[in-house]
């Protein structure tokens, strides 16, 4: 079985994609990263962060079609694999377990 680790950066690039829905290409993810949690990574790092979410088998991708828009280039498109809304799971359970277990803090005067 392969593993559900996810970093920092790829849990929050793999929430983003999965929020998004089929729509998510990198510059509207780099956008919601922006908005949603103040960092404004490189499109590189994103780019290499995208990439090793669908080495590990989190996301998939695909090309869609040319458009004027873009001078005729495609966009890549990602969508969360049934695999990364495990890893999503794993991760989320994780955390709340270990919060749960934060001993509560006693009053400072």
């Amino acid at each position: 079985m392969k593993s559900t680790q996810l970093g920092e950066f790829e849990e929050l690039v793999l929430l983003i994609i999965g929020s998004l829905g089929e729509e998510s290409y990198s510059i509207l993810i780099k956008n919601e990263l922006k908005d949603r949690t103040g960092r404004n990574p490189s499109i590189g790092a994103l780019h290499s962060a995208l990439n090793r979410l669908q080495k590990k088998g989190f996301i998939q991708s695909f090309e869609g079609g040319a458009t004027n828009e873009r001078g005729g280039r495609r966009k890549r498109f990602y969508s969360i694999t049934a695999f990364g809304r495990k890893a999503l799971d794993y991760s989320y359970e994780l955390r709340s377990s270990l919060y749960q277990s934060l001993p509560k803090l006693k009053p400072t005067s």
